[in-house]
């Protein structure tokens, strides 16, 4: 539940962002700032899944946050992209479309209805769809792995305190 709330919340905070400014080199700062924040975070939640009594829903509750924040980065960066050069998609973006296009660009459907057209906005593409894989990928493992240690923890605990 808890982790509904944090991804209901996030997705409030993206909408009610005032994201007024142009795309500038601030924008790729705080983009690739918020990308590493992320990883801190995967990292940081795999201390706590190891800890954890309840190591799966820890790591239910790392994917829960770290996805939907690493979207919604990229769906902010898109949405400032094409107000500061309309011509970097093949539409204009609400929030909702650049929303849309960060998803169907992780889940690799893509649709085919909002394209990058712009150099910048291929770029930018091709970042996520990086991104994309490497935290999909070391997310699946390390979470897996730090699921897998902490059920071991719990396992030596019981046994010892059974064998007393």
């Amino acid at each position: 539940m808890r982790s509904l709330a944090t991804t209901g919340l996030l997705v409030t905070v993206y909408y009610l962002l005032p994201l007024a400014s142009a795309f500038t080199a601030v924008t790729v700062v705080a983009l690739i700032g918020g990308t590493v924040a992320v990883a801190l975070l995967l990292f940081w939640y795999v201390r706590v899944i190891r800890r954890s009594v309840r190591p799966t829903l820890r790591a239910v509750e790392a994917l829960a946050l770290t996805l939907p924040t690493f979207l919604l980065l990229y769906a902010a960066a898109y949405y400032l992209l094409q107000r500061s050069e309309p011509i970097s998609f093949g539409e204009p973006l609400s929030r909702t479309d650049a929303l849309y296009f960060a998803l169907t660009v992780l889940s690799t459907v893509g649709f085919g209805d909002i394209t990058p057209h712009s150099q910048l906005a291929r770029v930018l593409t091709m970042g996520q769809m990086t991104f994309d894989l490497i935290l999909i990928g070391v997310a699946a493992k390390v979470l897996t792995g730090a699921v897998q240690e902490g059920l071991r923890r719990q396992s030596r605990a019981a046994a010892a305190s059974n064998a007393t």
